[in-house]
C-alpha cells in the first residue's frame, strides 16, 4: 500500500490559493481512494460544501454528490482492496477550478463484485477529474473514466453486455 502522496508528473506555476485548492482536492482523492480510510461519506464530509454536486452518470449512476461517490467507491474498494492512485499525471488549477488526470491500479483481491468471486486479476487505468473548490472545500466534482477498460482487466465482464 502507498503511504505517501503519489507523484505529480506535470503541473504549472500556481498562486497560493490555487495550490491550496489542489491540496484540498488531492486530500479528498487520497481518502476516497484509500481502502482503509474511506468508510463512505463521513470520511470526506469535512472536505465538501453542504450543497456539493458530483457528475459521472455513466460510471457512477445514482451518485449526485462527492459524498455519494465516496460511499459508492468504498464498495468498489471492498473488491479491489489494494486500489491506489499511482500518480497524478497532470494537476493544475485556475482560480477555483482544479483538474487532475491520474493513474490508478489494483487487483480483485477482496470481496466478490456483483456475484463474481475474486479473480486475482490486476488492472491499471487512467481517469480525469475536474473539481470546483469554494471556500476551501469541494463544491463540484466531474469524473471522466472508462470503467469498462478496468472491468475487462479484472474479469468482471461476462461478455459484451456493456458494449
Amino acid at each position: 500500500m502507498v503511504d505517501q502522496e503519489p507523484p505529480t508528473k506535470t503541473s504549472v506555476a500556481q498562486t497560493s490559493t490555487e495550490e491550496k485548492n489542489i491540496a484540498v482536492v488531492k486530500e479528498y482523492m487520497r481518502i476516497a481512494y484509500s481502502p482503509t480510510e474511506n468508510k463512505g461519506r463521513s470520511s470526506v464530509a469535512h472536505l465538501c460544501t453542504e450543497d456539493s454536486k458530483f457528475d459521472a452518470p455513466t460510471t457512477f449512476p445514482g451518485c449526485e454528490t462527492p459524498l455519494d461517490y465516496a460511499d459508492s467507491h468504498s464498495k468498489v474498494m471492498s473488491s479491489i482492496a489494494d486500489l491506489h492512485i499511482t500518480s497524478f499525471d497532470i494537476a493544475f488549477a485556475k482560480e477555483g477550478h482544479v483538474l487532475l488526470r491520474y493513474s490508478a491500479e489494483g487487483s480483485h483481491c477482496g470481496e466478490p463484485h456483483n456475484g463474481i468471486a475474486p479473480t486475482g486479476n490486476k488492472a491499471k487505468w487512467h481517469a480525469a477529474a475536474i473539481f470546483e473548490v469554494r471556500d476551501g472545500k469541494v463544491h463540484n466534482f466531474t469524473k471522466e473514466w472508462d470503467k469498462l477498460h478496468m472491468w475487462k482487466q479484472l474479469g468482471w465482464m461476462r461478455g459484451d453486455e456493456y458494449a
